[in-house]
């Protein structure tokens, strides 16, 4: 499964109805949400009422992801707001356990993100309880930075490990993707691509989802043809 998501981050904060709008005719698979505290990373962004907001205007499955502290506290507002896919960063709970089960018990799609210097190791015990894993290829707190090369093979490690293990877990990364490395992203193991300034800065967002589209269909099809 290869699937494309526009990350609301890169846009105009006061047109996110329009952004989502333009996901949609580029026919994204899903909507990313980062949710920033101001203390896991320096910037503040969004809160669960946007979440809710958006779950009402939109189709499209909404991807959240908690840049945040406390994500024991802010969980269950989340997923009452409608948050379809929500993740957390493994680097600021000790019970990353739990909190994957009460996602998965509603239902929902259930992850764990982790910055560019954790090493996947880390999530060897609580691999079964993921349905995704977004690998940040930036240092987060903000859009529009360069991929960190190193990531390709952490990437791959990760996809080997799921492999190994025989899991049905999603390998999504975060930061730095453009339509010139996303086939070979795909290559090494990424299941879903976070693209933020790379469609939102563009001159034409639609245009650009459409070609992120195009090759990701094009590795669905090489699935499909195995099968």
């Amino acid at each position: 499964m290869y699937l494309i998501a526009p990350s609301i981050l890169s846009a105009d904060f006061s047109r996110l109805g329009d952004a989502v709008a333009l996901a949609e005719q580029g026919q994204a698979d899903m909507i990313h949400v980062d949710v920033m505290d101001g203390h896991f990373v320096p910037s503040i962004t969004f809160g669960e009422k946007l979440v809710s907001d958006l779950h009402e205007k939109t189709s499209l499955p909404l991807n959240v992801h908690l840049m945040v502290d406390n994500p024991e506290k802010l969980i269950p507002a989340f997923l009452e707001a409608g948050a379809d896919w929500l993740s957390f960063h493994l680097e600021v709970t000790a019970h990353a356990h739990r909190l994957l089960q009460l996602i998965r018990q509603t239902g929902r799609k259930a992850g764990l993100a982790i910055n560019p210097a954790t090493p996947i190791d880390l999530l060897s015990q609580v691999l079964e309880e993921l349905d995704y894993v977004i690998i940040m290829a930036v240092n987060p707190g903000w859009g529009g930075q360069k991929f960190i090369p190193a990531t390709r093979n952490k990437i791959r490690s990760l996809s080997r490990l799921i492999a190994d293990r025989k899991l049905p877990v999603l390998i999504a990364v975060d930061g730095g993707i453009k339509v010139d490395n996303l086939a070979t992203l795909f290559e090494f193991g990424m299941n879903i691509a976070i693209c933020g300034s790379s469609v939102y800065a563009a001159e034409d967002p639609v245009a650009t989802i459409k070609k992120m589209k195009t090759i990701a269909s094009e590795f669905n099809q090489r699935i499909a043809a195995k099968e």
